[in-house]
């Protein structure tokens, strides 16, 4: 398993911790755990929480865009949590790529990040 990474999943919920660089090792972990997820439970709400994250491998960042492809209508709302304007402009980015309600919020605002992602 990829160290930098780590998901905790309840029902529909996930929230995916991420430090460092991203790797394709990381998204062998992640997409089987989002694939079961969908099939248990359909659309999901994803946290993604960055802390002293670098960004992706290029292998990575490949394996991103094909997840990205494969479950653009499958995640029914984004909290991107980051610690920096980069990490801000990422959900911009991702916004066309996905049909779900996409939200940052800064480091410090994880708890509001959490309430917004489980709310109805």
């Amino acid at each position: 398993m990829y160290e930098g990474l780590e998901i905790v999943s309840s029902g529909k919920l996930l929230h995916v911790k991420v430090t460092g660089k991203l790797t394709k090792d990381a998204y062998q972990t992640l997409v089987p755990e989002v694939d079961q997820l969908i099939q248990e439970h359909g659309k999901l709400r994803l946290l993604f929480e960055m802390h002293d994250f670098h960004g992706w491998t290029a292998g990575a960042l490949w394996e991103d865009v094909k997840f990205d492809l494969k479950h653009w209508k499958d995640i029914e709302r984004l909290a991107i949590v980051g610690e920096s304007k980069w990490q801000e402009g990422m959900a911009l980015f991702c916004k066309p790529f996905t049909s779900a309600t996409v939200k940052y919020f800064d480091h410090a605002d994880v708890a509001q990040a959490q309430s917004w992602i489980a709310e109805s």
